[in-house]
């Protein structure tokens, strides 16, 4: 199996380049940023649940509130859901490791527990009828791994 590296840039859709942000929300977002990082170097031993929490209030603070409910969903460690509510199907599924685990993908080994989990849960969805779901993410914080369903 060979994964494609992008760079920003590349990797988002075109459509959202043309986007206009203003610098009040660049500041929010730099801001927020800055809380989960210091949220998680300051916690380096903590469980994988701590920094789950960690980024579901980043996710919250900076994009999705009031639009859409971010909790987990079942065995998912992570879960943005399509809607503002737990009965709006998934949308987003993430797996979260601790940096530097042997658990979390990497470019030259893919083929870890966390990819392995995420396709686990994706198919577990699909099963039970979701086909609303948009993007898996395998994340340690500082590596992100972005997967169109």
């Amino acid at each position: 199996m060979k994964i494609n590296s992008y760079p920003p840039k590349k990797a988002i859709n075109k459509a959202y380049l043309k986007e206009r942000v203003t610098r009040l929300e660049i500041e929010k977002f730099k801001e927020n940023l800055r809380a989960l990082f210091d949220a998680v170097s300051a916690t380096n031993n903590e469980s994988e649940e701590h920094r789950k929490n960690s980024l579901s209030d980043f996710l919250k603070n900076t994009f999705y509130n009031p639009d859409y409910y971010i909790n987990t969903n079942k065995n998912n460690d992570l879960a943005i859901y399509n809607g503002n509510t737990s009965k709006a199907p998934v949308g987003v599924l993430f797996e979260v490791k601790k940096p530097n685990s042997a658990e979390m993908l990497t470019l030259e080994k893919p083929n870890n527990k966390a990819l392995q989990q995420l396709v686990l849960y994706y198919f577990q969805e699909r099963e039970s009828g979701n086909t609303a779901i948009k993007h898996l993410i395998a994340t340690d914080i500082y590596n992100w791994f972005i997967f169109d369903e």
